[in-house]
């Protein structure tokens, strides 16, 4: 087989303990999946589960132990940092019950689900698509993945982030509005998730602006961190 032009290369992201990459798929983002979030954004209550895409090639990977980079996006004077567990999936499936799913995830990684606020705002008076505040170029960092086997309670585990040293979001994974088997089980209804698919399980309250110069550290316990700079 021939191509007109040279394909680019499969983003992929380091496996902890293996030389082995994860190659990426598809990404997939929960909206407003944190109570505290959901009301910060003027929501309340336990609405059904949304989905938004971001483009394989928005990721950001981050190698650990390193402060990766991260260019302020052109068009936006509000860019907002969003923390996330992020469930990585090993295997596909297609109507995964809640009780199954966890079967279907490979590892976990701590990820920023990047948005450019003011043009999302734009968009939701509009009544368009957000693409252009969600899916951009590098809006997906993500650190290192962590197998499931060795992930440790994450259901329970605490979830932070720290802009130049001083928290911003700090919250537990099980105050998820929908856990991450309830997730699965909605996303595969809607979609057949196939390996390599990332899933951003959505952010606690907190969300904020960042601006050049700002170090951003996030942490979701037992998975290590992110640390990443915005230039």
């Amino acid at each position: 087989m021939s191509f007109v032009f040279t394909p680019p290369a499969i983003p992929s992201v380091p496996v902890v303990g293996t030389s082995a990459r994860f190659p990426v798929n598809r990404v997939y983002c929960v909206g407003r999946n944190y109570e505290e979030h959901a009301k910060e954004m003027g929501f309340t209550g336990r609405e059904p589960p949304f989905f938004f895409l971001k483009p394989a090639n928005s990721v950001v990977v981050v190698e650990a132990g390193q402060t990766g980079t991260l260019p302020y996006p052109s068009l936006t004077s509000n860019f907002h940092h969003e923390i996330e567990l992020v469930a990585c999936i090993g295997t596909g499936g297609k109507n995964i019950k809640a009780a199954d799913a966890l079967k279907h995830i490979f590892g976990y990684a701590v990820g920023l689900d990047m948005t450019r606020r003011d043009l999302q705002g734009e968009m939701k008076k509009q009544g368009r698509p957000w693409c252009i505040g969600k899916a951009f170029d590098q809006s997906a960092p993500i650190g290192p993945i962590t197998p499931a086997a060795q992930a440790g309670d994450v259901a329970n585990a605490e979830i932070s982030l720290q802009v130049n040293g001083k928290d911003r979001q700090r919250s537990t994974v099980a105050k998820l509005i929908w856990n991450i088997g309830e997730t699965i089980e909605h996303l595969s209804a809607a979609w057949e998730l196939q390996p390599g698919d990332l899933i951003y399980t959505g952010t606690p309250e907190g969300v904020a602006a960042v601006v050049a110069g700002d170090t951003l550290v996030g942490e979701v316990k037992g998975l290590g961190s992110l640390s990443i700079k915005v230039v």
